[in-house]
């Protein structure tokens, strides 16, 4: 804090500039040279800090100023100003231009000098009040009372608020001063751990080639597994309880109680438990006696993506790019707010501390010291209170901020979209190239943007212009559940409740429409809508193998980013909190090592959806295209499949019994050595 003069011009221009209760234009251009020496920061009247404003402002509304030490005495202005060695010690602890020829009222009026010193002791380089006990109450300087500087006697417990709020800034500044400076000593080493996350993702989706089967049938066998324990363990709770008393109450007779804990000590709730787990397990074995080939597709389009990234590698990269477009959309939706929310006029307000007819009016800081506000209420301060305005422009200024919202949401859905596109195109051409890799465009990636751009923008914006009105009504929508907090409508809640729930659907249906209608575009290059239909009719047409492909790649790149957070994340532990002797030395000195931990585990959670959006989109358009291949072509030299060895085998079994063998002899061994392999 104010350990030097550089801190203490901080906290000086601090309290002018920053604090609620100001100090004149012309005390603001003094220099902070004698200021030197005075390291400590003096609260006039700490028992303002107690109040609950305090904690939202994050201000104290009291003077403050620097001090050479804290004060060691309990006195008041008015007890110390007849004797002239107090009242030298006391201007220690004044504003300058206190001089002896002025009277208690005017400086007190002039609010130059506290109304009364607390022993206090320094804490963080602020001077505290010295509170000690006795007989069970607090006191200061031994006493249990103090006087609150307006004349009344306050007890002495209420410092501790006044203490405790004081605090909570200097607090928060300290903290955020710690992590700045953890930042500068650590950030290189956060760029290592994200660029282990850039590789263990990359090598997760190699290994998906390969082991996606294993982990996708262990999980499914642990989680039967669990489950069967679960059965098992409520069994046993059941049996345990038997012939307790008090244990055969059913939940009808017991009826609600707060502490949950009473169910667990009745049978019925274990017995309800019990019969639950097993039609769950039921409904599970059933599911994976219906769905094993479609579980087997599944596995194979997996597999299948990752042999197309393998062969269109630069698609890993897209998400950069796409990064960069929404980093400059953001940008730009943030200076329009900010240049909107600063177009303003400043208001200023009467602020005062004593009872005043001009309390909380319009006032102009140029000519107040004049002003008829000013001479009626000598204590109060024309302060800034707020940006605004009656012009028609600010009237209509809400109504351009959620016009600047409803751009921002278009123009992020665009550059999303255009992604969207660009990769559905560049893994379609993986898979419509008959003899891969040899048909596959040199280029697949810009060829597939160079497309996107020149003859699907009209298509991309379109369909961004879509989502981005329902967002924007569910933006709407939340500003209205904001404003009628208070109501008491319960009617009006349940319907805004029901609309936003409603909203919030058809904002992941258009969501999940739009994906699949830019690749049905991106294959055919027909319009949206048309592009939409025939994606929604192919999707219908395939609902079970939809849900089991969209559940089943969902849980392989969940486990994907937990097993990347989570090696990277425990790296970071063990490195950065210096718990392995071998890095002790090299590891940074920090003040909070979970800084750098946080955010490599964050960084490596953004740096692995990255590159897994990229493979989920990949497993949906081969999934699209999968589709399509079955209804225009069927197998035969006139129309042979071009889907690739591994999955033409899977399909074979699928239709185990169809005169349709073919499929795997014909059709599907004309492709490269690599998939027949």
């Amino acid at each position: 804090m104010c350990i030097n003069t550089q801190k203490c011009s901080f906290i000086f221009y601090f309290i002018l500039y920053r604090s609620p209760i100001r100090k004149m234009p012309q005390e603001r251009d003094k220099t902070p040279f004698s200021f030197e020496n005075k390291s400590m920061v003096f609260y006039f009247n700490i028992l303002k800090c107690a109040s609950p404003l305090v904690l939202l402002e994050f201000q104290c509304p009291t003077t403050q100023m620097c001090v050479e030490k804290c004060p060691e005495k309990y006195m008041t202005l008015l007890s110390a100003y007849p004797i002239k060695k107090d009242f030298d010690y006391y201007k220690n602890f004044c504003q300058e231009g206190v001089t002896n020829s002025m009277g208690v009222p005017e400086i007190l009026k002039r609010g130059l000098c506290p109304a009364v010193l607390i022993p206090s002791k320094s804490f963080t380089k602020r001077c505290f009040p010295s509170l000690g006990m006795n007989n069970g109450k607090v006191t200061v300087g031994g006493k249990d009372t103090v006087n609150d500087g307006e004349g009344n006697t306050v007890p002495a417990e209420d410092l501790l608020y006044g203490v405790k709020n004081a605090t909570v800034v200097i607090e928060a500044r300290q903290v955020v001063m710690k992590i700045f400076e953890d930042y500068t000593h650590s950030w290189y080493w956060i760029l290592i751990g994200l660029a282990i996350a850039m590789v263990l993702s990359l090598l997760f989706i190699i290994l998906l080639r390969y082991l996606a089967a294993i982990m996708v049938w262990v999980v499914i066998a642990l989680l039967i597994l669990v489950i069967g324990y679960g059965i098992f363990h409520c069994y046993m709770e059941y049996a345990s309880l038997k012939g307790e008393p008090g244990a055969n109450v059913t939940l009808q007779e017991l009826g609600f109680q707060t502490d949950f804990a009473v169910y667990l000590q009745l049978q019925q709730t274990w017995l309800a438990f019990m019969i639950i787990l097993a039609i769950v397990e039921v409904i599970i074995i059933l599911l994976l006696i219906f769905l094993r080939k479609r579980i087997l597709i599944a596995i194979a389009l997996i597999k299948e993506a990752s042999r197309a990234i393998g062969h269109v590698m630069c698609s890993l990269f897209y998400p950069l790019f796409t990064f960069l477009l929404l980093a400059l959309v953001i940008a730009y939706w943030a200076v329009t707010a900010v240049f909107l929310s600063t177009s303003n006029q400043p208001i200023y307000k009467v602020f005062n501390e004593s009872a005043c007819e001009y309390s909380r009016q319009t006032c102009s800081p140029a000519n107040f010291s004049d002003s008829p506000e000013k001479k009626a209420c000598p204590d109060s301060q024309c302060l800034f209170a707020f940006y605004g305005g009656e012009t028609p422009y600010h009237k209509y200024l809400i109504v351009l901020q959620f016009y600047n919202v409803f751009l921002f949401f278009w123009c992020a859905n665009f550059v999303i979209a255009l992604g969207q596109m660009t990769l559905a195109g560049a893994f379609a051409s993986y898979y419509w190239a008959f003899s891969k890799p040899d048909d596959i465009p040199t280029f697949p990636v810009f060829s597939s943007l160079g497309r996107s751009l020149r003859y699907h923008t009209g298509t991309l914006a379109f369909g961004a212009l879509i989502l981005s009105v329902v967002q924007l009504i569910r933006v709407l929508l939340e500003y209205l559940d904001h404003k009628l907090k208070g109501a008491q409508n319960k009617f009006a809640k349940f319907l805004l409740c029901c609309l936003k729930c409603c909203f919030w659907c058809l904002e992941k249906i258009i969501k999940f429409l739009n994906r699949n209608a830019y690749i049905m575009v991106a294959i055919y290059g027909k319009n949206f809508c048309t592009a939409a239909k025939d994606a929604f009719f192919l999707l219908l047409r395939n609902m079970i193998r939809v849900a089991v492909l969209d559940k089943v790649t969902d849980f392989l790149l969940f486990l994907g980013k937990l097993l990347v957070v989570g090696l990277v994340g425990v790296f970071a532990f063990f490195f950065f909190s210096g718990r392995v002797k071998a890095f002790a030395d090299t590891a940074p000195n920090l003040h909070y090592y979970w800084v750098p931990i946080l955010t490599v585990a964050v960084g490596s959670f953004l740096i692995a959806s990255g590159f897994f959006s990229v493979y989920s989109m990949c497993v949906d358009t081969l999934f699209l295209c999968f589709c399509e291949d079955l209804e225009r072509n069927d197998g035969s030299p006139a129309r042979p499949y071009y889907m690739s060895s591994s999955l033409g085998e899977v399909l074979w079994k699928d239709k185990a019994g169809d005169a349709s063998s073919s499929v795997q002899h014909q059709s599907i061994g004309t492709g490269p050595e690599e998939d027949r392999a």
